[in-house]
């Protein structure tokens, strides 16, 4: 999926708040993903299951791992695309 990004101008969000607004998301998905990291699977919560268990929570794991990562890979260049574009207008006047 390719990232349409914000424009920064006159009639819109403030550069400032843009950038605050993802800065501040971004940093609440990391705490997240630090929060999901403790929650991994222990493998002796699962092998009652089976022995195909653990492996496939492990897995799971995993790719909740990767969907966060993959959102804040997003806010992080949705930030950057904000703040280049802040220091290409604060160049322009100068």
């Amino acid at each position: 999926m390719d990232i349409i990004y914000p424009t920064v101008h006159l009639n819109g969000t403030a550069a400032d708040d843009l950038a605050n607004q993802l800065a501040d998301a971004l940093s609440a998905l990391q705490e997240a993903q630090a929060k999901l990291a403790l929650a991994a699977p222990n493998g002796r919560d699962y092998y009652p299951q089976g022995p195909a268990a653990s492996q496939a929570a492990y897995t799971q794991h995993a790719a909740r791992h990767n969907a966060l990562q993959g959102v804040a890979n997003e806010l992080a260049a949705l930030l950057d695309n904000v703040l280049d574009q802040q220091a290409a207008r604060r160049a322009r006047r100068s």
